[in-house]
């Protein structure tokens, strides 16, 4: 079985309520408005027919709720949400092994308990958040509380980057051009945010808590030496042998995260690099499905294409298609 464990759908009742607020995201509702397969879940099955032994964990997509709506309206886009993604697993369970809480960030006591809802009700497997949260890193102590609720229920956080056209590359610009935001502002923003968690002291205080990245960690495995060699000279500067409220150095908090397979069909040589640096017991199958010109056909057909062509043991292969989610799902 191979079990995709970064996979988006924005649900007919959810789009409906979502979409009074259309426009606060008119980059990501572009976008959208040309992927159906995120909404209909019969083309959905047609896609996936050609993939016998394939399995989804479904995932809201973009916008972050609490970025669009007050604190009250993003709890109740958690809540259609939720509810509709629970009605489509326990409709095509054999397609749909789980699912993941959308929570709204702007309140933290209402994610706390839409979490709760979600896990203990719903029998989500995990949430959702993004490398922003309303404009603050992840790391904030606004959402300490929401860490321990998820180490509690030993389920995973799914990171997933955040950053829109509406963010420039340059000061003198108003506007990010050429797809820059996307195509390599969310490889940094998902680095960004892994080592704000690191530095905060997230893996010191919770030693158990697992975050999974989008996207093969971001740019973290092509430049990990880097990483080493530049925080080896600021603790030359410092004098010291390690940071302030660390125990490790920061390249080994990096490796505690989990990644998955999500490069848009990109070389094996990519996927290589990332399972060198994560470990075949970090990284997981997943394609971000639906976002490319098929409908997700794309991403499935090339991000397989691309593990079948790396030479791996069976037990390897076994591990990322399937066992990592199991055992970090508790599936």
């Amino acid at each position: 079985m191979k079990i995709d464990i970064f996979t988006h759908v924005m649900l007919p009742r959810y789009k409906r309520a979502l979409y009074k607020y259309a426009d606060k995201f008119p980059t990501e509702k572009a976008v959208q408005d040309k992927r159906p397969s995120l909404t209909d879940m019969e083309l959905r099955m047609r896609i996936l027919e050609h993939h016998a032994d394939l399995v989804q964990v479904l995932s809201t997509t973009m916008p972050p709720i609490e970025e669009i709506a007050g604190p009250a309206e993003a709890a109740e886009l958690a809540r259609i949400c939720n509810d509709e993604m629970a009605e489509v697993v326990a409709r095509y369970p054999d397609r749909h092994i789980a699912a993941i809480a959308n929570v709204p960030l702007n309140n933290i006591d209402m994610a706390l308990r839409e979490t709760e809802r979600a896990i203990e009700e719903l029998g989500f497997k995990g949430i959702q958040i993004y490398t922003r949260v309303n404009g603050k890193p992840p790391s904030t102590d606004e959402m300490i509380p929401l860490y321990e609720l998820m180490v509690k229920h030993d389920l995973p956080i799914w990171l997933h980057p955040m950053r829109g056209s509406n963010q420039p590359d340059y000061n003198t610009e108003d506007v990010s051009y050429n797809q820059l935001f996307s195509i390599f502002g969310w490889p940094y923003d998902t680095t960004a945010a892994m080592l704000r968690l690191v530095f905060a002291g997230i893996f010191e205080k919770f030693p158990s808590i697992k975050f999974i990245t989008h996207h093969l960690g971001g740019m973290v495995p092509y430049f990990s030496d880097r990483i080493v060699v530049h925080y080896n000279n600021g603790l030359q500067r410092l004098g010291v042998d390690k940071f302030p409220g660390l125990t490790k150095h920061p390249i080994e908090y990096l490796k505690m995260f989990y990644a998955d397979t999500a490069l848009d069909g990109n070389s094996n040589y990519a996927l290589e690099c990332g399972l060198a640096f994560f470990g075949e017991d970090h990284v997981l199958f997943g394609t971000d499905m639906p976002y490319d010109v098929e409908n997700g056909g794309v991403s499935l057909r090339e991000t397989i294409n691309g593990i079948e062509r790396m030479n791996l043991s069976d037990s390897t292969k076994k591990k990322i298609y399937e066992e990592n989610a199991r055992r970090l799902l508790h599936l």
